[in-house]
């Protein structure tokens, strides 16, 4: 017996006055018996047109195309009586508008059991008792049975609707939003009610929402959908960890669930709803695009153990990749052990902070990864290229360091043109006249002045805030991929430590550049990081993703630096 449902290249096309909007794009996955599937992704992704499509719901002059396998049997191909007899009996869907579903003028049992009398599954004698059980399940005390939907409140109502679903014990069932319209503590209870429910009658479930916390807490995989096409799949915990394609990276960064202490982040651009027949669907809005992402369309592909991803580069690229790297400095007649073994991987758009106490060689491992200092073992790959010295930093779209303390960092005897300006002049990057436009340019996205009074000022005569920002300008006027700021804030007051993370975040958004921060202070790194790695007397303790690290700390050693914030003044 096939205890699976299969979907295959499902498509969904909608017919208007105009020409037909696909909404949906080939669209496939397995989902067994007992396991839950997450889809996710922004509105207008496609997300419940697929369930339309799944429930035989997508009417005329509407179409559907697509195989649809359900527990063995081909669905979608059935007849329109035929079609609803097994989907029945089979699986239900519960919506997520209860306004738009519950029927006004009928009490609450009514609803409950009239697919039930006409299936003649029970008696309108015993309609009352079996109502009564089903409200009991969903967490209900059994007199809504009498209650008309207004007299109920929005938790009570979600409730509901999902006794609904689940009255005619299907095996497969569709959650369209369980939560959204949920307080808190609702929230959390419907969660539970809706685990113990699939715990007890094993049905298979299609959880879709935007709220990624439900989705982590209800799945075991998870589809990200953009545009009416999955561009990722995977387990739901891996994903989460570490999301390889640049939308669901950014879809992330922009969720209050995942990260409730970073600071907010949209995706730059929206998406324009006409139809492309060709070329990948995020392209417009991807810092990583290539060419062929104009007029080739990625498919979905194997790129590492059961994670798919719709990316001509396999997802987010790796920029700056250090293997077991190791140096050591000699200081009279004792050698001391700066890095052990350090190993890390900072990904196209990504933030990894690294953080630990003074003397866990932090600078030291920032200035090798910079091409300025030579480890004594291990590699450094510059997007997959042998790093062996300095020259990445030379280049326009290569490496640059910000260093920690913004009055040596710039000479004083230059003004803030010259200042900004050097790097693309000693590399004879540009013609004169663009240098200077692109002065201007980075000194307006860092809020400074760009007149050319300011340009004229010697960095001498700059505030500690408009230094640092300086020196900002400097390295982001060779629009580097890779930006690595060692302690750029320490010298800072806090207003203007806050300013100038502000802005170097919007920046990253906007422009797509990695940036490897170096860090003592917990709170910085909680605050703007995807990747951490903690470190502690040249050695890695941990490393992965910030939010689970920060909030799931063990007894270890990096459980106390963590604790002990890290801060050592």
């Amino acid at each position: 017996m096939d205890r699976s449902i299969k979907a295959s290249r499902i498509q969904v096309a909608y017919h208007t006055d105009g020409e037909p909007l696909k909404a949906l794009k080939e669209t496939s996955f397995t989902l067994r018996e007992g396991r839950s599937l997450g889809v996710v992704g922004e509105s207008g992704s496609g997300k419940t047109s697929l369930a339309l499509a799944l429930m035989g719901l997508v009417n005329r002059p509407h179409q559907t195309a697509g195989e649809l396998m359900l527990f063995g049997k081909s669905y979608l191909n059935l007849r329109e009586v035929e079609k609803k007899t097994y989907r029945r009996s089979t699986m239900a869907m519960m919506f997520q508008n209860a306004t738009e579903v519950l029927n006004p003028v009928m009490v609450i049992g009514s609803q409950l059991t009239e697919r039930l009398i006409e299936k003649r599954l029970t008696s309108s004698r015993l309609a009352r008792e079996e109502a009564e059980r089903l409200l009991r399940l969903v967490g209900l005390e059994g007199w809504e049975t009498d209650a008309y939907p207004h007299q109920l409140s929005g938790g009570m109502q979600q409730r509901v609707l999902l006794a609904m679903a689940i009255a005619c014990n299907p095996r497969f069932l569709i959650l369209d939003e369980p939560t959204s319209s949920l307080d808190g503590i609702a929230r959390q209870e419907m969660i539970q009610i809706i685990k113990s429910l699939q715990k007890k009658l094993g049905f298979a479930m299609l959880v879709i929402s935007h709220d990624l916390k439900l989705v982590g807490e209800l799945t075991q995989e998870i589809m990200v959908m953009y545009g009416g096409r999955i561009v990722e799949k995977g387990l739901t915990d891996a994903v989460f960890e570490k999301p390889m394609h640049p939308y669901t990276c950014g879809f992330m960064n922009a969720s209050v669930e995942m990260a409730p202490h970073k600071d907010l982040w949209g995706i730059p651009g929206e998406y324009k709803s006409e139809d492309t027949t060709a070329g990948c669907i995020f392209r417009d809005r991807c810092t990583q695009s290539l060419d062929c992402c104009q007029s080739e369309t990625p498919a979905l592909k194997g790129v590492s153990i059961e994670r798919e991803v719709a990316c001509h580069q396999d997802g987010l690229v790796s920029i700056l990749k250090a293997e077991s790297v190791s140096k050591e400095y000699q200081i009279g007649s004792r050698k001391i052990s700066a890095l052990n073994t350090v190993y890390m991987n900072l990904r196209h758009g990504e933030t990894l902070a690294l953080i630990g106490p003074s003397g866990s060689g932090k600078s030291t491992f920032a200035k090798i990864v910079a091409g300025f200092l030579m480890p004594d073992a291990g590699e450094i790959f510059y997007r997959g290229t042998p790093l062996t010295d300095n020259r990445f930093a030379c280049r326009e779209g290569g490496i640059q360091l910000v260093l920690q303390d913004p009055f040596s960092a710039l000479s004083h005897r230059l003004t803030v043109e010259e200042a900004v300006g050097e790097p693309l002049r000693i590399n004879n990057i540009a013609s004169e006249e663009e240098i200077v436009s692109r002065i201007k340019e980075t000194l307006k996205s860092l809020q400074l002045y760009s007149c050319d009074a300011f340009l004229q000022r010697y960095t001498s005569c700059l505030s500690g805030g408009q230094r640092q920002r300086v020196a900002l300008a400097r390295a982001l006027v060779m629009r580097p991929k890779v930006l690595i700021a060692d302690e750029i804030t320490s010298m800072l007051d806090v207003s203007t430590q806050a300013n100038v993370l502000r802005l170097l975040k919007q920046l990253q958004n906007n422009l797509g550049f990695a940036l490897l921060l170096i860090t003592h202070d917990l709170n910085l790194a909680r605050k703007v990081s995807d990747q951490l790695i903690v470190m502690e007397d040249g050695k890695i303790l941990e490393e992965g993703n910030a939010t689970r690290i920060l909030q799931n700390a063990d007894q270890s050693r990096s459980a106390e630096l963590l604790k002990a914030g890290l801060v050592d003044g």
